[in-house]
């Protein structure tokens, strides 16, 4: 029997922590024991540390083998591929517990915030929960340039996706599996952008999303390569945002294709906003605003108007000619629809056959006898000629 006072609760539900890393050798054991101990002190559901590693080539896995064999409830995956999305969607894919959750190697978020980040979905109050950086009551610790991206993006995230939540990228998230199994079949990214596409996705559903301020300090040892992985997550922003609409627009002819282009306007003035300030951080004016120029222009094509179907096509011409026939009596009866690749030319063939130049300079003289005519064409008929055996 346990001593007085030592007593746990009854584990009622069991929540699986993904930790993803690549080349993160030299971290590794500290945070996991550091996890792994936080967890059985403080956690009152039963719980498993997942490792899993991206294609690591620095030791990572071999290290990451022998804690799964150390420590109880550690186990490991190894991928083939990189990508944070790609690791997640591995761990959450196969999980058997009632909640699923990551938090980054480098514990730049205090752990104190994992138990009231796992309750609200224990208690079904929540389907998803996040750890925010910039609600009220968190502290935060890091460089402006970093505290100037991460708040344009979010900004982003608010006037182009029109998200609620207030932080898309940090890391220390959490997930009813059930959730997890709806959300994950529709997202498409496999790297930092999978966090901003599933809560979107989430919040479309009408799932709740609970927040919970946070305590972080910036890793500066860290491997992301922050600018690279803002314009991932732009880029990303835009093909999400045109999915969306044209899953909403669909069917709506003329004013989807204006509220598109709007669409591109908007998001391609937010984009250089975003890209000229966190550039300006590091390099000259002119050099930062040519560079989002660049950027912009590259990662944003304005939709274009769909080109007519050949049958379509086809259609109009033939009622064009239909109209310019019944306007002229000499180009009778009508000819019939040019495909593509059907015929070379549009020429209306005649039902009779073409009559030799000598053969018509004589008719004509005939025609108009003695006194002339004024007009040769006002003296024949419509009609076809006269064969030779007639006059």
């Amino acid at each position: 029997m346990a001593p007085a006072g030592t007593e746990r609760r009854p584990r009622t539900a069991r929540v699986d922590v993904a930790i993803p890393v690549y080349n993160e050798a030299q971290v590794l054991e500290d945070s996991v024991r550091g996890v792994h101990t936080y967890l059985t002190e403080s956690l009152s559901q039963t719980f498993r540390i997942v490792i899993v590693d991206n294609a690591s080539t620095d030791g990572t896995l071999p290290l990451a083998r022998g804690l799964e064999a150390e420590l109880d409830a550690v186990s490991v995956d190894h991928l083939a591929e990189k990508g944070r999305g790609r690791a997640l969607r591995h761990a959450w894919e196969g999980s058997s517990a009632d909640v699923v959750a990551y938090m980054d190697v480098d514990l730049s978020t205090g752990l104190e915030a994992l138990p009231p980040l796992v309750a609200p979905l224990i208690s079904g109050h929540s389907d998803i929960a996040i750890g925010t950086r910039l609600g009220r009551g968190s502290v935060v610790e890091r460089s402006p340039r970093r505290e100037l991206i991460s708040r344009s993006y979010n900004r982003v995230l608010r006037a182009v996706l029109r998200a609620r939540f207030t932080d898309a990228q940090c890391g220390f998230k959490a997930l009813r599996t059930d959730a997890a199994r709806e959300l994950l079949p529709q997202v498409r990214d496999e790297g930092w952008f999978f966090d901003t596409e599933l809560l979107i996705l989430a919040e479309r559903s009408g799932m709740r999303i609970h927040e919970v301020p946070v305590d972080w300090v910036e890793d500066p040892d860290s491997s992301v390569a922050i600018l690279r992985t803002a314009i991932e997550d732009l880029s990303g922003t835009w093909r999400l945002r045109k999915q969306l609409t044209r899953r909403r627009l669909a069917g709506l002819g003329a004013p989807a294709q204006l509220l598109r282009f709007a669409a591109v306007g908007a998001f391609s003035t937010a984009l250089y906003v975003g890209l000229y300030l966190g550039l300006r951080v590091e390099m000259a004016p002119q050099i930062a605003n040519v560079l989002a120029l660049a950027i912009s222009a590259i990662t944003i094509r304005p939709p274009t108007a769909a080109s007519p179907s050949p049958g379509a096509a086809a259609g109009r011409w033939s009622a064009t000619t239909l109209r310019a026939s019944a306007s002229s009596p000499s180009v009778w009866p009508p000819p019939p629809p040019c495909s593509q690749g059907s015929c070379l030319s549009r020429r209306t063939p005649r039902p009779w056959p073409r009559r030799s130049h000598s053969a018509s300079r004589m008719r004509s003289r005939r025609s108009c006898g003695s006194s002339g005519c004024a007009s040769g064409s006002s003296a024949r008929s419509a009609g076809p000629p006269r064969s030779a055996s007639s006059e």
